[in-house]
């Protein structure tokens, strides 16, 4: 694997702890309210899309092992782009159903490219 492919990697699992950090202890109505993590969390699936994106240019044939990369990325630019349509149970979801199983997948690639 290529080294900005792999960096792009880690930053999807340097961002996804952040997110998971973030919104450590908080159930929905208190995300809801916390309008600094919705801000965070928001920014940091934003990163992690862009990081994607561009491993998904630099190593195509890698992104098969993270069977929703284009989904995320097509999340990534929700959040930049339609941001005044923003559905926070939809990104609560995210963080609680795909953030984890994205992470391992992403560890598994990076450990099998070692």
């Amino acid at each position: 694997m290529k080294p900005e492919a792999r960096e792009n990697l880690e930053a999807v699992l340097v961002h996804g702890a952040h997110i998971q950090d973030f919104v450590s202890g908080l159930d929905f109505d208190a995300y809801l309210l916390d309008t600094r993590t919705r801000f965070a969390v928001e920014r940091s699936f934003e990163i992690i899309g862009e990081a994607l994106n561009r491993t998904s240019k630099i190593e195509p044939h890698a992104m098969e092992a993270l069977p929703e990369f284009r989904k995320i990325i097509s999340f990534r630019n929700i959040l930049a782009h339609s941001y005044d349509g923003i559905e926070e149970k939809i990104v609560w979801g995210i963080v609680e159903d795909a953030l984890p199983e994205l992470m391992l997948h992403v560890r598994e690639l990076l450990t099998a490219s070692t």
